[in-house]
């Protein structure tokens, strides 16, 4: 299972997912109508990208959960494990 940090709520929201030793293995983040998916990091392999979002840069609450599941997912099997998509969520950057 991974967790997800928020670390920025709108334009772009944007999130780390974090591995159980709470090490950056991914980089999600919705701008301008695009949300991409990274690994390890925001500048290293893309491993998902759509443009089929209702939000620009902020997703709509109907459709959050699954595209971060299916950004879950894209993270799984980028590092070959079984693409479960289960995740937890966290919002650093409400702290």
């Amino acid at each position: 299972m991974l967790k997800l940090v928020k670390t920025c709520d709108a334009c772009p929201e944007q999130y780390d997912a974090m591995n159980e030793n709470d090490e950056q293995i991914g980089y999600l983040r919705l701008r301008h109508g695009s949300f991409t998916v990274s690994c390890p990091n925001a500048l290293d392999t893309l491993v998902y990208k759509t443009t089929n979002v209702k939000g620009d840069g902020e997703f709509f609450d109907d459709e959050r959960e699954m595209f971060l599941k299916e950004a879950v997912q894209a993270i799984q099997r980028y590092y070959k494990q079984e693409p479960t998509g289960e995740y937890t969520l966290e919002d650093e950057w409400k702290e």
